[in-house]
């Protein structure tokens, strides 16, 4: 029973990524529609980021710039295994890139989330660690915490413990942010790497 089970997880995630993936709800993006996101039934860590970049969305390949690079060092992971959507789920704010501003990227189009994840979500069920990456995810995902701002969030990381990390977005704009919070460097993401090499000795 739990084969069957499990072969009909894996093709109802296969068919809603389908349909994820053909959704044209915010037909007005500059560079139009193209969703970015992977998954698959037996993924253990979900990384929910902001929204895809002009690279990411040319490419369909998720951190697939100077911010995954950094993303990955931080986890301690290959790009081979960041890439295996049988143990990194990928699931953005924003499937698309949303455009443009006067200071960089728009913010993630607010339609996707509330359309998408929890069905997405139902459809995970291995997953143990979710990373909170960006003021985005977790002003959706830990907007009841008594934490308010990123850096206090980042800050008391332990309090999401076992099952979820706030981070701050690996961009190389944050590089300020970082020199000004070395405890991020030094205390969180030994951590972080820690998380994750204990998930993967089990896979």
């Amino acid at each position: 029973m739990s084969h069957i089970a499990g072969d009909d997880t894996a093709l109802m995630l296969r068919n809603l990524l389908a349909e994820v993936r053909s959704c044209t709800l915010c037909r007005d993006l500059p560079l139009g529609p193209r969703p970015v996101l992977r998954a698959e039934p037996t993924a253990q860590v979900l990384v929910i980021g902001q929204a895809p970049g002009t690279r990411v969305h040319a490419s369909g390949i998720p951190w697939g710039d100077p911010s995954g690079d950094r993303l990955r060092q931080w986890l301690g992971v290959s790009k081979t295994q960041f890439y295996n959507a049988g143990f990194f789920a990928i699931m953005p704010m924003g499937f698309c890139y949303p455009g443009r501003g006067k200071s960089g990227d728009l913010p993630p189009r607010a339609e996707c989330a509330p359309t998408w994840h929890e069905a997405i979500l139902a459809r995970l069920p291995r997953i143990s660690l979710t990373l909170l990456i960006g003021q985005y995810a977790q002003h959706y995902y830990l907007k009841e915490t008594q934490h308010r701002t990123l850096t206090a969030r980042v800050h008391h990381w332990r309090d999401y413990l076992p099952d979820t990390m706030p981070l701050v977005h690996p961009s190389p704009r944050n590089r300020y942010w970082l020199a000004k919070n070395p405890w991020f460097e030094a205390e969180l993401v030994p951590r972080l790497k820690q998380e994750i090499a204990v998930r993967l000795q089990h896979t």
